[in-house]
């Protein structure tokens, strides 16, 4: 499969043909502008999916809307520019925009902040375990059930075979003898 050459003109053959409606103008605005684009569209708009969708919604402008540019104002990058800008802005303080990021799940929420932050709980890193290890064999084998092996109280219970507010307090009176090591 052969590469496709990316296509570039001058900026005055590129106004020429936007300002005839040439196919070719449209493959030379993507392929001479589109990251740059791109780039001004997502220091404003974080989510790259919307980002994109902007980026789209700027070439459509740009065409449409081609005969209102002038040479005089400027030259077609920054007239470019400021369009992409204001569409950013504009799709930031939409209506749909703002409850759209309102409406997400806390599930995505709380994936997203956990991977942005990347941050792992590592009780063995942070010298828990050991600490653990210096409880009494009946808290520290509660301990270990519910919180290192993800056990509720009621499976505890089951596991070890002991009544639920046995549980309760012997996890109790484990957590407050680790409290001693960090107070």
């Amino acid at each position: 499969m052969s590469k496709k050459h990316k296509i570039s003109l001058s900026e005055e053959e590129l106004v020429l043909a936007l300002r005839n409606h040439e196919k070719i103008a449209v493959e030379a605005l993507y392929d001479m502008y589109s990251s740059s684009l791109y780039g001004v569209i997502s220091r404003i708009v974080i989510d790259t999916a919307i980002a994109e969708d902007v980026l789209q919604e700027t070439f459509v402008k740009i065409w449409h809307s081609f005969s209102s540019y002038t040479t005089e104002k400027g030259r077609l990058f920054t007239w470019m520019v400021n369009i992409a800008r204001n569409l950013a802005i504009d799709k930031i303080r939409s209506k749909d925009f703002k409850n759209q990021n309102k409406n997400q799940e806390i599930e995505n929420n709380v994936t997203s902040i956990d991977s942005q932050r990347s941050t792992v709980y590592k009780p063995e890193l942070m010298g828990v375990k050991e600490l653990v290890q210096s409880l009494k064999p009946d808290q520290k084998s509660i301990i270990d059930l519910v919180y290192f092996k993800g056990f509720t109280h009621v499976e505890a219970a089951e596991e070890l075979g002991i009544p639920l507010g046995t549980i309760k307090t012997r996890l109790r009176m484990g957590i407050q003898e680790l409290r001693k090591y960090f107070n």
